[in-house]
């Protein structure tokens, strides 16, 4: 089949698409960073706006965490980025990303450096700031499609993916409700494999509090919060196996202070990682038992704080029809399009949970994430986006038909 003539030009975009890249990945944007964040939010704004979109820059809501002693409190999260075309179209679609890194400012890691071998290593090159050169390219492309005017499509980029996206679920949730599909952007596999079903996933606390004595006087008046947190994390760990696919990893331990102190405070935070959704109960379940048990010894008291960000994305019909058409298109550029199933999550698990079949790895291909060797294959970039815009081309000339999700 001959490809549309959109698809040549973004071959010409490769140089550019490099340096834009390596523009942004040298703006720090870690999930806290509100300066950084908001510089990356306004970076971008300009470089949507020749899609010819509505461009709003939005409030994310606030986010709870539970601190050092248990109590809860909010914190201000990052802007989101919202571009909406053609909204009243018969057909749309959501096309996702977020501007936020793991990397700090703080962080050793902030320097993009110049592409070497077919690489470029940097901070989110892979994570996802090539993924959101990949979107672009593939709307602005996509725009001098014959077929454009078939298609609505909205951009979601949001400034916590990387700490759960509790500050954007909810303009999420209202983007997967109006789409019929949804696109995002994360990384694929270095060969180009895309994520499949994922599982869910949960960030937990347990604060413990005993109470504080002289650990030679008077030992037996002191109760000891971290060997009461001591049997908690070996109840956590021992949940791992206990349902298909469900793990739990207790991955920070703190409390304690001098050595002649009885401790009266220590915490476990812990991830918890699922693919079905009734197991989200059944934790709760297991932890309140546990808990109430811990409760029973005299002068402790453990609390449970925190919840399921992203609940399990399964395979659906939707989904692989959607994965059918991407491999249809991967065909006609030379590409072969295959997914595998993930222990990772992202918003994708968020927008499947309302109802929006997605594919969300359609991203530059990269590797070594959430490291200070992240890095993308450069020559993915115009890869990727051609397929992305091919998609898109695709959707508005297929039936209505092929959109089984009723959007509103």
């Amino acid at each position: 089949m001959s490809l549309p003539s959109f698809i040549n030009w973004i071959d010409d975009q490769q140089s550019h698409m490099v340096q834009t890249t390596r523009d942004w990945s040298n703006i720090n944007s870690g999930s806290h960073n509100l300066a950084g964040l908001s510089h990356m939010a306004k970076t971008l704004t300009v470089a949507f706006a020749p899609t010819g979109g509505e461009v709003e820059i939005l409030a994310s809501d606030p986010m709870e965490i539970t601190d050092g002693y248990g109590d809860i409190s909010k914190i201000e999260l990052g802007p989101i980025l919202r571009i909406t075309k053609r909204p009243h179209a018969n057909r749309r679609v959501l096309l996702c990303g977020h501007m936020d890194t793991v990397f700090g400012q703080d962080h050793p890691f902030q320097v993009c450096r110049a592409p070497k071998d077919g690489e470029m290593h940097g901070p989110g090159t892979a994570d996802m700031k090539g993924g959101i050169m990949v979107m672009l390219m593939a709307l602005l492309a996509f725009e001098k499609s014959s077929e454009c005017a078939n298609l609505g499509w909205q951009v979601v980029i949001n400034s916590d993916e990387e700490i759960g996206s509790f500050g954007s679920a909810r303009v999420l949730k209202e983007a997967a409700v109006a789409a019929h599909a949804g696109m995002l952007y994360e990384p694929s596999m270095p060969d180009g494999t895309l994520a499949g079903a994922r599982k869910g996933s949960g960030n937990f606390t347990v604060t413990v509090k005993g109470r504080a004595a002289h650990a030679g006087r008077e030992h037996h008046l002191g109760r000891n919060a971290i060997a009461a947190t001591a049997q908690i994390i070996s109840f956590l760990d021992g949940l791992s196996g206990k349902r298909q696919g469900f793990t739990v990893n207790v991955g920070q331990i703190t409390g304690g202070g001098a050595l002649n102190v009885v401790p009266d405070l220590a915490q476990v935070r812990f991830n918890v990682r699922l693919e079905a959704i009734d197991d989200q109960a059944w934790l709760l379940k297991q932890m309140d038992q546990f808990l109430n048990i811990a409760n029973d010894q005299d002068g402790i008291h453990a609390a449970l704080s925190g919840g399921f960000s992203r609940p399990p994305k399964p395979m659906t019909p939707e989904l692989d029809r959607l994965f059918a058409l991407a491999a249809s298109c991967g065909d006609d550029l030379g590409i072969s399009i295959t997914h595998v199933a993930t222990g990772g999550c992202c918003d994708g698990n968020n927008l499947a949970a309302a109802g929006l079949a997605n594919i969300d790895t359609l991203g530059v291909r990269g590797a070594n994430i959430h490291s200070d060797q992240e890095y993308m294959i450069t020559e993915s970039l115009t890869e990727r986006a051609k397929l992305s815009a091919l998609i898109l081309h695709r959707l508005a000339q297929t039936s209505e038909n092929f959109f089984s999700k009723e959007a509103k």
